[in-house]
């Protein structure tokens, strides 16, 4: 039902599209949305910082005029996913809401095996593979390319845009955070492709799935085993990807502006000039706890 009306919604959503412009004017901090060429500058900061993602080209027939040709979508390859997410939904299960991005917190002892917990940021956390979970302790100072002011304290995002009360925010996810390890070298390990694509509709960047087992694609069923059951056919669905015309496994975009929002009033309340460069970062932790077995983050090569 969840996924019929989803896709009911994007044909409406299409069909504005084709009749409406791409938004030029920033709206990143009244509303945490991103124009194209916002997009296209936090994407140019990601894949300078992480080079397993690059840019991708788009067939004519699929290509957007409002996004460089060269610049169409987002993509990373080969990721791992050694772990079925099934062993994580008892424990997430325990304390779920109604709100479809909520993410309950873990209780103590309920950790999966080699599925690294990591505690509330601001002790000098880190992750067990050195990733995303990682955005604690990052320096930017040195290592971005964008020449706005680099005094933002990355280690603070943790706490920007996780919650330990779900119940505060619903769009916001619980404070203890998955990261998995580094798979053994097993042909029975899933691999995922991942894309990042730029929703016209939503103004906010949209992630894609498509998985592999020993090279096979994954039939979309296998996909859900590796997404929380919460967001099965709910938040993730299949549509057809915009620049393959693939079906393809999407985690839909309706709140992910709500989210990068809560974490740009959370800058400003901390007296931080807010950074549309970092927008990406910020997805994909939140990207993370629908998906927390498939480990994008080990790709990224991220010095604390």
């Amino acid at each position: 039902m969840y996924e019929f009306g989803h896709k009911i919604g994007d044909t409406f959503r299409g069909a504005v599209n084709l009749f409406t412009a791409a938004p030029t004017e920033s709206q990143f901090i009244e509303k945490g949305v991103l124009t194209p060429a916002e997009f296209v500058e936090a994407g140019d900061q990601l894949v300078f910082k992480f080079p397993t993602w690059q840019w991708q080209s788009s067939p004519d027939a699929n290509s957007v005029p409002y996004l460089p040709k060269d610049k169409q979508y987002l993509v990373t390859r080969n990721v791992p996913c050694p772990k079925r997410v099934k062993d994580l939904d008892e424990s997430f299960a325990k304390n779920q809401t109604d709100d479809d991005w909520s993410l309950p917190q873990i209780v103590e002892g309920d950790e999966p095996e080699k599925i690294g917990v990591i505690p509330e940021i601001g002790g000098g956390a880190t992750s067990s593979s050195g990733g995303f979970g990682g955005l604690a302790g990052l320096n930017i100072k040195d290592d971005f390319i964008s020449d706005e002011p680099k005094d933002i304290d990355t280690a603070e995002i943790d706490n920007l845009i996780l919650d330990n009360d779900p119940a505060k925010d619903p769009a916001v996810c619980a404070t203890d955070y998955l990261i998995a390890e580094a798979p053994a070298d097993d042909i029975k390990t899933r691999t995922y492709d991942l894309h990042i694509s730029y929703d016209k509709y939503y103004q906010t960047p949209r992630m894609w799935l498509n998985g592999y087992a020993a090279g096979v694609p994954l039939k979309p069923e296998e996909v859900f085993e590796d997404v929380l059951s919460a967001y099965t056919a709910k938040t993730v669905t299949i549509e057809a990807h915009p620049h393959t015309r693939l079906p393809t496994a999407s985690i839909h975009p309706c709140k992910h502006a709500q989210v990068m929002k809560k974490v740009v009033t959370d800058w400003i309340e901390q007296g931080v000039q807010p950074r549309v460069d970092l927008s990406l970062f910020v997805f994909l932790k939140m990207i993370s706890s629908v998906v927390p077995t498939i480990n994008y983050d080990f790709t990224m090569d991220i010095e604390f």
